[in-house]
């Protein structure tokens, strides 16, 4: 299992690739989140270094264990990005391929709702902070 929260940039197809040899045999899910460009120039991220990482060890941790999975991975940027930057890798890997997909997209909905980084759009119109979307 490995998470890392950085300011750099990263190469989702690299990630996927050091990932692979640690997923074992069966089944690799990856999601990559990316800057949308709906009107949006730049998009910047905050959060407590240390608390984020623990946060985001935790949610990863519970995943692997709820779905019985080989290896986890997360990769989540912080700092000021543009459109079509990569946010967020994250990767999942079982021995047979539903464990693999619904634990990504488990991972996915407990990042978008519990990492703790505090987002703001900047516009045309100027900056607005973004809410955590409501669970469904």
């Amino acid at each position: 299992m490995t998470v890392t929260v950085q300011a750099t940039s990263f190469d989702p197809g690299e990630a996927l690739a050091a990932f692979l040899p640690r997923a074992g045999e069966g089944a690799v899910a990856s999601f990559v989140g990316t800057v949308r460009g709906d009107g949006i120039d730049m998009l910047t991220l905050d959060h407590y270094p240390g608390f984020t990482e623990r946060a985001l060890q935790t949610i990863a941790s519970e995943i692997r264990e709820t779905f019985a999975l080989t290896a986890v991975q997360i990769i989540h940027r912080y700092g000021t990005m543009t459109p079509a930057q990569p946010i967020m890798f994250a990767a999942t890997a079982a021995p047979h391929r539903r464990a693999a997909l619904d634990a990504l997209d488990t991972l996915m909905e407990r990042l978008k709702h519990d990492a703790p980084f505090w987002k703001r759009e900047t516009g045309p119109d100027g900056d607005r902070w973004l809410e955590p979307p409501p669970r469904l």
